[in-house]
């Protein structure tokens, strides 16, 4: 005796998998906010500042390449997304000059920075800095 599946389940069963087999991002990003920076310095967590622009081909390529780095489990790196179109005296008052500005933070010291590269080296050296 042979089973069908019903091609609504079948297609419900096949969302679901794909949706399992998605690799999860283990970094949570979100939009900057002063008093969620300073809770995220006072717990020691290691915090990411981006400068980010949605048009911008090195941001995206940055996302891809932290997406990668931290695939692994690096769930206690926080993100935070400055605008670069939006929110220029957010991104001044940290001292970036322009979008795709990293800036690595452990808790309330500063470890390092890059602008305008998202070469592996370069983005694991960052990361390591809050490692530190």
């Amino acid at each position: 005796m042979q089973h069908r599946v019903p091609a609504f389940l079948a297609s419900v069963l096949a969302a679901s998998m794909a949706v399992v087999a998605a690799p999860a991002s283990a970094t949570e990003r979100v939009a900057y906010s002063d008093a969620a920076f300073a809770a995220a310095q006072r717990a020691g967590r290691p915090i990411l500042v981006e400068v980010h622009a949605p048009w911008c081909p090195v941001c995206a390529a940055q996302g891809r390449m932290l997406d990668k780095l931290t695939a692994k489990g690096d769930r206690d790196l926080i993100v935070f997304r400055i605008d670069y179109d939006s929110q220029k005296p957010l991104w001044k008052k940290f001292g970036a000059q322009k979008q795709s500005t990293m800036i690595a933070f452990r808790g309330a010291k500063e470890t390092g920075r890059i602008a305008y590269v998202s070469d592996e080296a370069s983005m694991t050296r960052l990361l390591a800095s809050m490692r530190g």
